[in-house]
Parts: structure tokens; sequence; C-alpha cells
């Protein structure tokens, strides 16, 4: 399936030009420009994307298909997975690339945003209850380290999707809650969470999911749209890596550490948090859970290969998916418990942490 357009390299070439320009005058939208303080970000690093204000428009109340009635979608297609009651449901890149944002309650109760932005390769779930407050977020069509921006509905107020903050408006300073998802092959979702639910093309607008609106964007390691604060060069601009957040800090995990057998696991210390990584090469899916429990009880690990969709069992003998709930054994309906991580390109990583560690 070819996943190339015009009107994507149109936009990426009107993206490049706007930004090579001098910022003579601030992008529009940008507000408390003749003051920097009322930004948490330089102000001078916030960038217009090109569209505006909702010129890419957020999916309300995704619709929803089985996996056997999805037809758009290659095997190595990405999607975002999350565990919602006793739903599995799956939200496609290929529809978020021209969406960025999907905002649904869920049957939890949670008032889900799932937050995406294609230059950067995040998504991140966040929890859109704001003060009380449920809300929905929308693309304010900025961008810093050429990464997402999205606006809240009920304040106005601006947020950076991988600084995980508001950073402009009425809640500046407040932290976003995050709900915790993973991203795999649309080919793995099949093979783990066969009765999966899928979000749909009946978005409401009129887009063609089948093609990809930002050109070679993907697969060329030199090309970045948007100037980003700070380079690393030790890993190629595009690869993705899995990050994870503590207390500021992060630690990056390649998928080659987890390519020698269909599932891998990994036990580290990082920040004074014992984590378990698990992931897969073959199947794309890396994420982290901590591996000490509320109650203090410290789980080892071990992956399993061939009892999808358990990737792993602990020393007691509870069987995980790779959502981190507990499926059989003395834990089971347990949930492991969920550190800040999520997949993105390395140069993203690199552009907001200057001191990046790498798993080795």
């Amino acid at each position: 399936m070819q996943k190339l357009n015009f009107i994507g390299l149109f936009v990426g070439l009107l993206f490049f030009v706007a930004c090579s320009k001098e910022n003579a005058t601030l992008p529009t939208g940008v507000t408390n420009a003749g003051n920097d303080m009322e930004w948490l970000v330089p102000v001078n690093e916030v960038r217009d994307g090109g569209p505006g204000k909702d010129g890419i428009p957020s999916i309300e109340n995704p619709n929803f298909s089985s996996i056997a009635q999805i037809d758009f979608l290659d095997r190595d297609d990405l999607v975002i997975v999350l565990k919602d009651g006793e739903d599995i449901k799956a939200y496609p890149h290929p529809i978020l690339d021209w969406h960025e944002i999907a905002n649904e309650e869920l049957a939890t109760g949670e008032n889900l945003s799932l937050t995406y932005c294609p230059l950067t390769g995040t998504a991140i779930g966040w929890d859109a209850t704001l003060n009380g407050q449920k809300t929905t977020f929308g693309v304010s069509g900025l961008l810093y380290n050429s990464n997402l921006m999205p606006y809240d509905r009920a304040t106005n107020s601006t947020w950076s999707q991988m600084s995980h903050i508001c950073v402009n408006g009425e809640l500046s300073g407040e932290e976003i809650k995050i709900i915790h998802v993973v991203e795999m092959s649309f080919n793995a979702l099949r093979e783990l969470y066969p009765d999966a639910l899928v979000m749909n093309t009946n978005t409401g607008f009129s887009r063609n999911y089948n093609r990809y609106p930002y050109g070679d964007y993907k697969t060329n390691n030199q090309s970045l749209i948007f100037p980003v604060s700070n380079s690393d060069s030790r890993i190629l601009n595009k690869e993705r890596v899995l990050g994870v957040v503590i207390d500021e800090q992060v630690l990056t995990y390649q998928f080659k550490s987890f390519e020698a057998e269909t599932v891998n696991v990994v036990q580290n210390e990082f920040q004074g948090k014992d984590l378990v990584v698990v992931g897969s090469k073959e199947k794309n899916f890396l994420t982290a859970y901590e591996s000490v429990l509320a109650d203090g009880t410290a789980l080892t690990f071990t992956a399993l290969q061939a009892e999808l969709p358990v990737v792993m069992v602990d020393n007691e003998g509870t069987k995980w998916d790779v959502l981190g709930n507990a499926v059989s054994g003395p834990r089971a309906g347990q949930k492991l418990p969920e550190v800040l991580n999520y997949i993105g390109y390395w140069f993203s990583w690199a552009a907001f942490n200057e001191n990046l560690e790498i798993f080795e």
C-alpha cells in the first residue's frame, strides 16, 4: 500500500518555508508575546505549524470496529493500545497522522485525550479531567521542539505534550495525568488481542487514511521540518526508542535490545525505581512498569514466548500481559504499578533532555 501523497509533500514544504523565515513576528496564536515570563518555554521557540488552531481537527467520540472489519491497515502499521473496562481498544497511527488527538470518555470513567504528534512520533494518553472538570483537548497549531502543543477547551490554556505540563494560560504549571498506553504493530494486535476494537475511518472527516501526509519524513533521518533546541548524534534521528521518565530524568531503550527472542524482559534500576521493561522487536512493542508492588513485594520476571497475550511470568507464578494486567496466578486481576513511558523518535527525546541516558 503506497503511503505518499502530493498534499502531504506540499504541506511539509509549506511548513519548512514558514519555519525558515526569520522570527520577525510571533506565530499566530502566541499570546503574552511581550513577556516571556508568561510562558514556561521560550516563546521565541514556539512555532506556528501552519494549519492554525483546530486546522488539524481532533476526533470526538471515535467509532470502533472489530479487527475482522478493518481493511485499511497494513500488518506493520502502528496502533496505540489500552484497556477500557473489559475491552481492548486500538487507535491507528494512519488516522492519528491526520487528527493528532482523539477525545473519548472511557467505560472506566476516565476522560481520555489520546494525543499523538506525527513529527516526534509520540503517542501519550492524557486524562482530560482538569481540576475536577471534564474537558477535551484540541490541536493549537503551535509546536515546541517540533512537538504537539494541545490546548484544553475548558480554559484555552496551551500545553506541551512531551513536557506533560501546561505552559501558557490559566492552568500554567499544571501537570497532566497520564493514561498508560502501549504502541505495537497492527499484526501484533491481531496476535495478542484478536477481539480488540479498532478506531475506524468513520471520523466525520474526509481524509485518505491510506496515505501518510508527510512524505518521507518517517524514514529520512536528516529531515526535520522544524528546528529543535538540542540534538544528540548517538542514535539516528528517526529511530523509535522507549523513554522512561522519572523525576524529569529519562532513560531510553532501543528495540535492538529486544530482538533475541519473540519477547524479551529487562529488569534494571533507574532514579531509585526498580523497573521491568518488556518488549519485542518482531512485534514492535516496548513498555515499562515498576517491578515493586504497592505492598512492597519485589517481583522478578521471565519472558514467555508462546502464551500471548501473556508476555511474562513472575517469581510467584503470576502471568502478566503486555498492558500490565495479571491474567492468571496468585495476583490475577491486579495491575503492575505504572511509570511514565512512551515511544518517540530519538531526536525528540534529545530535544527535550540534554542528559539522556541509553540502556546498554
